[in-house]
């Protein structure tokens, strides 16, 4: 069974709450590490690149800060990260992105909407949460936190973050007030982008590991 396969897996068959998807990624975020042998910071991009079937490009002009979609001519996924971002937001943007391939066929239907967010919103903010959850893991952040290490730039830089995920990070654990009011750095979920124009070439364009590991 595929590492994507058992990540799936530990997702149920019915409609999610919001403390039930965080859990779940949380989970996820945790299996996958212990299946890729990882059990300090700061977590490598190799870990997702080395992904079978899973293509890792860094490219120019994205109006997000990444995309995902399903090659089918290639048989597998893609992933573009935007080039001129700096290599901690591309860090967390391809761990948000790793989410939606392993959500992508169960977005509807486990995040319904709800409280007037589309299940894309929904499903937005549980691949920000993946993603801090697989960066930052809890028992990490709190060994590193327990050990004095507790100066923001100091715990971003020994987890590859920027200052305003690791912030967000120790709000969720409830070890510090986090001054952002938006969640870690994305842009609007409701963002719209255009990759049609982009399919019939993506197969050709070359494969990037450019990310910071």
């Amino acid at each position: 069974m595929s590492v994507l396969q058992q990540l799936r897996q530990l997702t149920p068959d019915r409609p999610l709450t919001d403390r039930e998807a965080r859990s779940i990624a949380e989970r996820q975020a945790a299996r996958f590490l212990l299946l890729s042998g990882i059990s300090e910071p700061h977590v490598p991009a190799t870990i997702i690149t080395d992904l079978p079937r899973v293509s890792v490009e860094v490219r120019r002009g994205l109006p997000k800060s990444g995309v995902t979609f399903w090659d089918n001519r290639a048989k597998l996924w893609r992933i573009w990260i935007r080039a001129h971002d700096v290599p901690v937001r591309q860090r967390f943007s391809l761990a948000h992105e790793l989410k939606h391939v392993i959500d992508n066929e169960i977005i509807t239907f486990a995040y319904p909407a709800i409280d007037h967010r589309t299940s894309r919103q929904r499903s937005e903010r549980i691949c920000d949460y993946f993603a801090a959850c697989l960066l930052m893991p809890r028992p990490w952040v709190k060994r590193a936190w327990a050990m004095r290490v507790q100066q923001l730039d100091a715990l971003s830089e020994v987890f590859g973050v920027s200052n305003e995920a690791m912030a967000r990070r120790l709000s969720d654990l409830g070890l510090a007030d986090s001054p952002y009011t938006n969640i870690y750095f994305r842009t609007d979920p409701t963002l719209q982008y255009r990759i049609a124009s982009d399919m019939n070439t993506s197969a050709n364009a070359s494969r990037s590991k450019e990310l910071a590991a």
